[in-house]
C-alpha cells in the first residue's frame, strides 16, 4: 500500500500489523529466556551447554481493528468494494487500530557458570509497533461523497496514529541468586528503520456537488523518519544512522508453596531518530476533485498527502519503545503418579509504561512427557477477549512451538481473505501466528558427581555480589 494511506487514515497499520505473545511464559524455551530475561532455558544434567537457533527467526505477527470500519476495509482489501453500510456518519464514532510484531533472526546462549546457574547469550531482533485511532468518516471519504448528506463537515477526520520499525542487537544474562531467587537482564542496541507520527488537531471539508470536488482542511503535526516514497527493503539493513538503547530485566521468586512469581520490564528504550528527519506542522487548504470517479481514492488520496507534507522541517526528535511491565505467577502440578503428565496455569498482567494499553491473561499449559498443548484466555483495555492455543514439543535439547493468540479471529480473517463477501463486523478483527525453534548443542552440563569431566565451580559476578550482601554460601 501507498504510504498515503497511512497518512489518512492508519489502513497500512490496520492490514499490515503484527501483537503481544503470552503462550511461551515460563515454557523455558529459548525464546522464552530472551523475552523473559529471568527465565532459563538450560537443566543440569539434562541439557547440552549451547543454544541457538540456526538463524531460523522466531517471531510473533500480530494484528487488531475494532470499530465500524472492520467490514468496508476488510472487503476493500480483498474483495476490491467498499462496504459503507455500518460506517455512521456524524456520530463520533471511532476506529482503533494496533500492530507489535517482533522476529529474532539470531538466538545463542551459553551456559557459563554450574554454580551459579548461569547463563549468557546474543541476539539480533527486528521489531515493529505502533497504533493509532481514525474516524468513520475518514473510510466513508474513500468511497466518495456518496455517505455524506450535507456539503459542511467540522472536525471529522481528526485522526492519530504512529509506527515504528527497528532492528536490534545485544547481550541478555541470567543467573540463579539463591535457591529462591534469580535475576536477568537483556541490553541492546538499536538502529532505527522507519518512524511515522500523525496527529490531525483540526478538519473541514465543504463538498461541491456541482463540480464533483471538496475542499479539504487538515491542522495537525506530522513526523517522518523518511521522504515520501524512498522506503524500502534495503532500509532494513543495520545501519547507526538512527540510533537507541533498550533495556529489559526480570526477577523470579520461588516460595516454599512451589509458587515461582516473576516480574518483568521489557523494552524501555529510545531511538534517536537522525537530522535529515521531518517535522511538517501542517495548517493548510486543498481541492480533491473527481471525487465521484473510478480515481477518487487516488484524488483523495493525493490532496491529503499534499496537505500534511507542508511546512516542513528537518530535524532529529527521539521516541520511546513500547516498554511494559508485566507480572505473573505459576504453578505446577502433576496429574498422575508416574509425572507423565502436568498442569501448569499461569496468571500474567501486563501495562504499557508510555501508553494506556493493559492486558490480563490466562495461560493453562498440559504437558505429557515432551510434547506440550496451551490453551490462553485475555482480556485488554480495548474490551477485547481472545482465545489462543500453542502447540510444543520441548526436550532436554529440541525444541519447536507455534500457535496463535487469536485463533478464531485469525481463522475468520483467513476465510474472508479467501470470500470477503463473506465477511460481516465482529466485536474485532484480528489474526495472530508464532513459531520458534532451537537446538542445543556441546558437551552436557553435569554436577561434580556426574562429571566426566572437571566442571567450573565458580559462581557468576551477581551470585558473589549477592553472597556479600546478604552474607550467605550458597
Amino acid at each position: 500500500m501507498k504510504r498515503i494511506l497511512l497518512a489518512f487514515c492508519l489502513i497500512l497499520v490496520a492490514l499490515n500489523g503484527f501483537s503481544q505473545q503470552f503462550s511461551q511464559y515460563n515454557t523455558g524455551t529459548l525464546y522464552d529466556s530472551f523475552e523473559n530475561p529471568s527465565q532459563r532455558s538450560f537443566i543440569p544434567d539434562s541439557s547440552k551447554k549451547y543454544a541457538f537457533n540456526f538463524f531460523v527467526p522466531s517471531f510473533n505477527a500480530s494484528l487488531f481493528l475494532t470499530g465500524d470500519a472492520q467490514s468496508t476495509l476488510v472487503n476493500r482489501a480483498f474483495g476490491g468494494k467498499y462496504n459503507n453500510s455500518a460506517l455512521q456518519i456524524g456520530a463520533g464514532r471511532y476506529n482503533n487500530a494496533g500492530i507489535d510484531a517482533s522476529a529474532y533472526s539470531m538466538m545463542f546462549k551459553m551456559f557459563t557458570s554450574l554454580n551459579g546457574d548461569a547463563e549468557t547469550g546474543f541476539y539480533a531482533e527486528t521489531k515493529a509497533e505502533g497504533k493509532g485511532t481514525f474516524t468513520d468518516e475518514s473510510i466513508a471519504l474513500l468511497n466518495g461523497p456518496v455517505a455524506f448528506p450535507n456539503n459542511t463537515y467540522d472536525n471529522l477526520f481528526n485522526n492519530r496514529y504512529y509506527y515504528q520499525i527497528y532492528n536490534s542487537i545485544g547481550l541478555t544474562y541470567r543467573e540463579r541468586l539463591s535457591k529462591e531467587v534469580a535475576i536477568g537482564f537483556k541490553i541492546g542496541v538499536l538502529m532505527g528503520i522507519d518512524y511515522n507520527k500523525l496527529n490531525i488537531y483540526e478538519s473541514h471539508i465543504n463538498f461541491d456537488q456541482a463540480n464533483d470536488a471538496a475542499a479539504i482542511s487538515l491542522r495537525g503535526k506530522y513526523y517522518s523518519s523518511q521522504g515520501p516514497g524512498s522506503f524500502n527493503t534495503q532500509d532494513f539493513l543495520p545501519t547507526f544512522r538512527s540510533p537507541g538503547a533498550t533495556i529489559s530485566t526480570g526477577i523470579s521468586y520461588r516460595t516454599e508453596d512451589g509458587i515461582t512469581f516473576q516480574g518483568n520490564v521489557k523494552d524501555l528504550g529510545f531511538i534517536h531518530w537522525y537530522n535529515k528527519s521531518s517535522i511538517y506542522m501542517f495548517d493548510a487548504t486543498k481541492t480533491a476533485t473527481n471525487i465521484s470517479t473510478n480515481k477518487k481514492e487516488k484524488n483523495i488520496f493525493g490532496t491529503v498527502h499534499q496537505i500534511i507534507q507542508t511546512n516542513q522541517i528537518h530535524t532529529s526528535y527521539v521516541s520511546p519503545t513500547d516498554g511494559k511491565f508485566e507480572l505473573s505467577a505459576t504453578k505446577t502440578y502433576w496429574l498422575d503418579d508416574d509425572k507423565d503428565f502436568k498442569y501448569l496455569p499461569t496468571l500474567i498482567g501486563s501495562k504499557e509504561l508510555f501508553y494506556n494499553g493493559y492486558t490480563g491473561a490466562f495461560v493453562n499449559r498440559f504437558q505429557y512427557k515432551n510434547y506440550n498443548v496451551s490453551l490462553t484466555a485475555s482480556y485488554d483495555n480495548l474490551n477485547l477477549f481472545n482465545l489462543g492455543t500453542q502447540f510444543m514439543y520441548k526436550s532436554s535439547n529440541a525444541e519447536f512451538f507455534i500457535g496463535s493468540e487469536r485463533l478464531l479471529q485469525t481463522a475468520g480473517f483467513a476465510l474472508a481473505a479467501g470470500n470477503s463477501s463473506s465477511y460481516s463486523n465482529g466485536s474485532f478483527t484480528g489474526a495472530d501466528i508464532f513459531l520458534g525453534f532451537s537446538l542445543k548443542f556441546g558437551p552436557l552440563i553435569e554436577h561434580p558427581l556426574n562429571a566426566s569431566t572437571i566442571p567450573n565451580g565458580e559462581r557468576g559476578f551477581l551470585g558473589r555480589l549477592y553472597n556479600r550482601l546478604f552474607k550467605t554460601n550458597w
